[in-house]
């Protein structure tokens, strides 16, 4: 079952939008090393990403078992692309009805949630 979701947030100001989410915000948050922090959202979690522009949003669902729910998306008739193994997890992109992709993921980094 899905059981979050991970918004990322790409910013040319990481770390003053990361020090706002944190400080005027409040949001919860772990750092999953390094000063990545990582935030609780209800019920999902954000991270901010440096990037030349903003404006740019992924949405990852989260799972505890990525094989187990890539097996009851695809009873349901979604397709998954191949799991891929990352430094923070493993992940998989689900085929929307569109065309477009969204991201799967279990984690290996210290969670929010």
């Amino acid at each position: 079952m899905i059981t979050g979701a991970h918004v990322m947030f790409f910013s040319k100001n990481a770390e003053a939008d990361r020090a706002f989410l944190r400080d005027v915000l409040g949001l919860p948050h772990v750092d999953a090393g390094g000063g990545w922090l990582i935030f609780a959202l209800p019920p999902s979690e954000a991270g901010v990403h440096p990037s030349d522009k903003n404006d740019v949003h992924e949405v990852y669902f989260m799972t505890d078992n990525l094989d187990a729910e890539i097996a009851r998306l695809k009873e349901k008739g979604v397709a998954c692309g191949a799991p891929a193994q990352q430094s923070w997890g493993v992940s998989t992109n689900i085929t929307l009805p569109s065309g477009g992709t969204l991201g799967l993921y279990q984690p290996r980094h210290a969670t929010a949630r």
